[in-house]
């Protein structure tokens, strides 16, 4: 994968040269409402957070009792989470989803994708989503949260998902949800859960 777009972005950020929309300082609201209401306990399983960026999502996880390992391919983003949180729980490190570590096969009870596809034209982001689901322990989960994709023109990035490329993801049973954005009823956004086979 391209690392070009996303280093130059957190580097200018780094310097105070940009900004970073995603820069929040929250977890993605779904993420939260999805732990909230499954009552999540991360207590003795591990997280992989794809596209960690400045590390929100995997600090949220990590203070569910998750092992988290999360990982970006901007070094940049990763220097800058480590920065952000001393004293972390979480693994950062610089890895790309399109060629991963082959230990990480497999390995994980939760993959959380956050918005990261969403940032890939095709044909990365065919192979993106092909890549996740192979991540995922026997009887994990995959969390994919995402834009959902409109009618019509759609020049991006990001380029939300249609729900064809939301079920690419599936790994066997899932839910897929088609959210509306409280704060943006124009917007709406996907959350889908899919298990791995045992």
């Amino acid at each position: 994968m391209s690392t070009g777009r996303f280093e130059k972005l957190y580097a200018e950020a780094r310097d105070g040269a940009a900004e970073i929309p995603w820069d929040v300082p929250r977890p993605s609201r779904l993420l939260a409402a999805w732990a909230r209401d499954g009552a999540v306990s991360g207590a003795g399983r591990s997280a992989l957070v794809i596209g960690c960026g400045l590390g929100r999502d995997a600090e949220f996880l990590a203070g569910l009792g998750f092992a988290v390992t999360a990982f970006d391919i901007s070094g940049t983003a990763v220097r800058t989470a480590r920065d952000r949180h001393p004293g972390t729980l979480v693994e950062y490190g610089v890895a790309d989803l399109l060629d991963p570590p082959p230990h990480w096969h497999g390995a994980f009870d939760l993959v959380l994708e956050s918005n990261t596809v969403q940032a890939l034209a095709a044909p990365e982001r065919e192979r993106a989503i092909a890549a996740a689901g192979p991540l995922v322990a026997p009887g994990g989960t995959l969390l994919v949260l995402a834009a959902a994709a409109k009618a019509g023109p759609d020049d991006g990035p990001p380029w939300p998902l249609t729900r064809a490329e939301i079920d690419a993801f599936g790994l066997g049973p899932g839910t897929v949800e088609l959210l509306r954005d409280e704060d943006d009823p124009l917007t709406a956004r996907w959350r889908a859960e899919f298990t791995a086979p045992r």
